[in-house]
């Protein structure tokens, strides 16, 4: 596969992509059940223009009928009256129209059988059209709840994710405070053996009088090196006064 040929397919998948995400089913469910509202709408102004045809027709024989009926009307008279040549011209148009009816008649039988077929496949296609936006709303219905469901699901998500980040600081805390009890049970346990203890002397009898003898050995010896640093009068008179 050449780079064009991939490069092809990849715009083709990403489209189709695109496409799918930008698509919402109910709409196009819509718009289908649209055209077929449209499409019905044409066949039953069909039925009624065949049905108005029909009727012009009807009426047209009608009046036909009723010039035959006149013509024979008038070719009696003639006859009676002795003028042949005005019935046999009346019998003559009657035959004429006599011809015209026929073929009124066979168009008004010919758009009969047409109103009937036509009129069936409206109630068909009545029938297929109800049918369809039945099955349409059940459709739309069902994706609007899979499509809640998909939501849900998401913040479900979401939410599970953000309950393991609160498991787990709930864990790290429970488990810092443990440690903090089980090293406060150590400093305890240690107090009560003694190993705290303090020896800095300042609570022990022992230690408190090494520290005053220390302190009095101190003095004696700063009062020995400052009576070797005198003059040798002073320090004879030093002497004497004790």
């Amino acid at each position: 596969m050449g780079v064009l040929s991939r490069m092809s397919t990849v715009v083709k998948s990403k489209m189709n992509r695109v496409l799918d995400n930008a698509e919402d089913p109910r709409e196009t469910l819509d718009y289908a059940y649209s055209k077929q509202m449209e499409m019905l709408r044409n066949v039953k102004r069909g039925v009624v223009e065949m049905v108005t045809t029909k009727r012009r027709l009807e009426l047209q024989a009608a009046k036909v009928r009723e010039s035959i009926s006149t013509l024979e009307k008038q070719a009696a008279q003639a006859l009676g009256a002795g003028r042949e040549d005005l019935a046999k011209m009346a019998l003559q148009r009657k035959q004429t129209a006599l011809i015209e009816l026929d073929g009124l008649d066979e168009q008004v039988a010919a758009l009969e059988l047409e109103q009937q077929k036509l009129t069936l496949a409206e109630q068909r296609l009545q029938g297929k059209v109800e049918a369809f936006r039945t099955k349409k709303e059940i459709t739309k219905a069902q994706y609007s709840a899979a499509q809640a469901q998909v939501r849900n699901g998401s913040a479900l998500s979401g939410l599970s994710e953000e309950m393991g980040d609160v498991t787990l600081a709930i864990e790290r805390a429970e488990t810092k405070t443990e440690n903090m009890r089980a090293r406060a049970g150590a400093i305890d346990e240690l107090a009560e053996a003694g190993v705290l203890d303090d020896f800095s002397g300042r609570d022990d009898p022992i230690g408190r009088e090494l520290a005053q003898l220390t302190a009095s050995q101190n003095v004696d010896d700063e009062l020995a090196a400052l009576r070797a640093s005198l003059p040798s009068g002073e320090k004879k008179a030093l002497s004497g006064g004790n």
